[in-house]
């Protein structure tokens, strides 16, 4: 289960791409999450993905 509020998700998804995966994609299809959904929710707090830091900025 991840956090429904959009600041949790974002230190729970990038503790997640910082200790355990090496991209967005590999932690939504091992974590079985919506790639989409976790983006917009974090878009809204205006952080978006960024695949070189592998990290919401």
């Amino acid at each position: 289960m991840i956090p429904k509020d959009p600041v949790m998700l974002l230190s729970f998804i990038n503790l997640k791409l910082r200790d355990y995966y090496s991209s967005l994609e590999q932690a939504c299809d091992e974590l079985e999450l919506d790639e989409k959904e976790i983006t917009e929710k974090l878009a809204g707090i205006d952080y978006h993905y960024d695949k070189e830091k592998n990290q919401f900025v």
